[in-house]
Order: C-alpha cells, then sequence, then structure tokens
C-alpha cells in the first residue's frame, strides 16, 4: 500500500498569506484607526465624563453620609420616568446608572417613547442628575463622550455599523493568526535565534525599514491583547458566530440565564422592590458563605420581567472586575417567592461562561480594577492605529516600487 504524502509549497503558502495579509489589513485599518482611538479615550471613560461633565455626578451631602438602599432608588427612578419600570440598575461613582424599561401605553398599545437620554441619579438622595436632552445639555460636552462611544462601537452607523465591525473584527481574528506567521524565518533550522530580530526595531534606520520593524515588532508584543480584543468584538457585535463558536469549543450557556428555573414572564411580582432586595441580601449570604467569599458593597440590582426574577450582584473577593457586570458575584431570586434560582459565582461555573465573562472585563479595561491594565488598554489603542499607518506606509512604498520596476521593463531600450 502506497504511502500518501501532503506535500506543501511553503512559498506558495507565504505568499498567499502575504497577499491576504495586505488586503485585509487595508480593508481594515480605517476601522482600527478609529476603534482604537475611541477605545483609548474610552480606557479612561468615566475619568473623561468627571472632566467634562461634572454636573452628571454628585458629592455627598456629609462626610459620614450613606448612599440609599437600591430598593429606595429604585422606586426613586420610577418616581422620575412614570412611564417606565427600572430594568437593572449598578451604582458608579457619584452616582447611580439607571436602565429603565418602557411600560406600554393603553391607548395605543405601544410602548412609551423614553427618548435616548439616560437616566442618572444622586446614590444619596434618589434625585435625578441632569439630563443631555435639548437645552443647554445638548452642548458638545454632554454629546461628545456618547457620540466617541457610538463611533467605538457602531461607527455612529446604528446596526449598520455594528454588523460590519462584527464582520472586521471576525477578520481581524483571523489575521491575528497569520500576521504571527509571516513573522516567522523562512528558514526553520536555528528558529529561535532567526525569529529574535523580528521583535526588535533597528535605531537608527531608514524609514521603510523603521516602519517595517516597528509594525512587525509590536505586532508580536501585543499579539495576545491583539487577539483577545478582536475575538471580543466578534462577541458585542457577531453575537450567533461567537456563540457557535464557543459552544463549539466550551461548555456554554448562551444566554447565561438559560439555568434559571423556573423562568417565566411575570410583569407584576408579589415581592416589591424592598422585598426582592431583602430575598436577594438573603441569597448572596447563603452562597457567599457556601464558597467562603467575602461580600463588598452592592454593585446593581434590577427585575427582569421576563425571567420572573430579581437579580442582585455586589462586590466580592471573588470579582473579576469592578465596573462591568460580567464578573460580578450575583443572585437571581424568584419575583414571587424569592427562592434562589440561580448563583453566579466569578471563577465557578461552565468553563464558556468564564471565558465570555473575562473578554467582557478585559475588553472594558476593569480586570480586578486595575489602573496598570487601563493604561495598557489605552495604549493598546495606539498600537492598533501604529500598526495601521505603518501597513499603509509599508504597502505604498512597496507598490510604488512594483510601479517603478514595471515601467522599467515596459521602456523601450
Amino acid at each position: 500500500m502506497k504511502k500518501i504524502r501532503l506535500k506543501i509549497d511553503f512559498k506558495v503558502t507565504r505568499k498567499f498569506f502575504v497577499w491576504l495579509h495586505r488586503w485585509v489589513g487595508l480593508l481594515m485599518a480605517l476601522f482600527l484607526v478609529v476603534v482604537g482611538l475611541t477605545g483609548s479615550i474610552l480606557a479612561f471613560k468615566t475619568d473623561c465624563e468627571r472632566f467634562l461633565t461634572p454636573d452628571l455626578f454628585a458629592s455627598p451631602p456629609t462626610a459620614d453620609a450613606k448612599p440609599l438602599d437600591l430598593a429606595t432608588l429604585a422606586e426613586r427612578a420610577e418616581l422620575e420616568m412614570p412611564h417606565a419600570r427600572t430594568g437593572y440598575f449598578n451604582m458608579e461613582p457619584g452616582r447611580v446608572g439607571m436602565h429603565m424599561v418602557a411600560r406600554i401605553d393603553p391607548l395605543t398599545g405601544k410602548p412609551y417613547d423614553l427618548g435616548d437620554d439616560p437616566l442618572f441619579l444622586d446614590p444619596w438622595t434618589g434625585k435625578r442628575l441632569i439630563h443631555r436632552h435639548g437645552g443647554p445639555y445638548a452642548e458638545w460636552r454632554y454629546q461628545l463622550i456618547p457620540f466617541i462611544y457610538d463611533l467605538h462601537t457602531n461607527m455612529a452607523l446604528g446596526n449598520i455599523g455594528s454588523w460590519t465591525l462584527g464582520i472586521v473584527a471576525l477578520a481581524w481574528t483571523f489575521d491575528s493568526f497569520y500576521a504571527i506567521y509571516l513573522t516567522f524565518p523562512t528558514v526553520f533550522s536555528r528558529f529561535l535565534r532567526r525569529w529574535i530580530p523580528a521583535w526588535k526595531v533597528k535605531w537608527p534606520s531608514a524609514p521603510f525599514r523603521l516602519n517595517f520593524d516597528l509594525h512587525r515588532a509590536s505586532g508580536l508584543w501585543f499579539a495576545p491583547l491583539l487577539f483577545i480584543f478582536a475575538w471580543s468584538s466578534v462577541m458585542f457585535n457577531l453575537g450567533p458566530v461567537y456563540d457557535r463558536v464557543t459552544s463549539w469549543v466550551f461548555d456554554y450557556d448562551r444566554l447565561q440565564i438559560d439555568t434559571i428555573t423556573p423562568a417565566h414572564q411575570n410583569e407584576t411580582p408579589r415581592l416589591n422592590w424592598h422585598e426582592g432586595l431583602h430575598k436577594s441580601e438573603e441569597a448572596v449570604q447563603e452562597v457567599a458563605k457556601k464558597y467562603d467569599i467575602t461580600v463588598g458593597e452592592p454593585f446593581g440590582f434590577g427585575y427582569m420581567a421576563e425571567l420572573g426574577a430579581y437579580t442582585y450582584s455586589v462586590g466580592s473577593s471573588s470579582n473579576f472586575g469592578k465596573a462591568t457586570w460580567p464578573g460580578q458575584f450575583g443572585v437571581w431570586v424568584d419575583g414571587d417567592t424569592g427562592a434562589l434560582q440561580k448563583a453566579e459565582v466569578p471563577g465557578r461555573g461552565r468553563t464558556g461562561n468564564l471565558v465570555t465573562d473575562y473578554l467582557y472585563v478585559l475588553h472594558f479595561g476593569d480586570l480586578h480594577g486595575w489602573l496598570a491594565y487601563r493604561i495598557l488598554v489605552f495604549a493598546l489603542g495606539i498600537i492598533m492605529t501604529l500598526l495601521s499607518v505603518t501597513g499603509i506606509y509599508i504597502w505604498w512604498k512597496k507598490r510604488a516600487g512594483r510601479l517603478i520596476q514595471k515601467s522599467r521593463h515596459l521602456r523601450p531600450s
């Protein structure tokens, strides 16, 4: 029986990936510059908002003042917006960010229009902080950070922009792999010795060599983080693709709420906000004792009518992040009985969901609240811009060289 040998022409393979990297990179360049620069700003989003719009943040009236309990804040939000019910909200430094769900207008049978403005409450008084819509609050300083966020998430083009960035992110994910392959030496003997120069930038050098070294070396040094941000961008913008791949590789609860039992639609729970909060606090203490977790300050609270459940999360010794919901220790309790339906304990549970939680906190620059990591995320946005600009320069110089060479061949002797 003859042996079948698979022969691979590495020169042809490399030539193909060079071509693919060139054109995929050119097509992605503008998008990566936009999301890179805006991402650098958003790594310090709250700090920028505090600087631009300090009136959207409150200060405690006295040094020993304590914030209102979460149930009272939920009730205050519904007083501020009577055509809405409180969905989920989380505590932020100096304010409470409320997600409100429109009630149904009995005259039209459709949800009330709540507008686009977020609802922020003073944590100590429950009063509404100023909102951005109309009048003097339409000035640029109130709109700048939301606009930057829109640019970052969907190029300020809504769903079309989101899908476009999702496709770019998917291409970026694949490009992350073969871009590394292209840095490998063409001769595999003494591989590491030949590969080490790819990690270095030669100073000083000619413009083309400098751009080439910057492009190659920065891509290598930041390769793991670039892949993480590429794949997490797929998660945000091409959810079905991310869910399918993650389900293939890991044990994964796609919605992260499928294990809530019994989940049921319930617009009017028997437990009011205060009763729901009390049952949630009891459940947190019960679960924390089971897993030997130290419980910190409340992070978020809400009621999900589509599941008939209150959800409550807190700071804890097990949390991945400080300011993002995934990665927080929390519980879900039945809106009628207060029975524990599900506990979310960071570091435990389905592997795919743990990976997803980490991707969230890494993408949002919120790894345990470390400032050093946020600075790294800020730097990554600059590196993405550098990779795009140097890549375009390399393509332009090589194209110019090919055109000169072609003109010489065509020139009559």
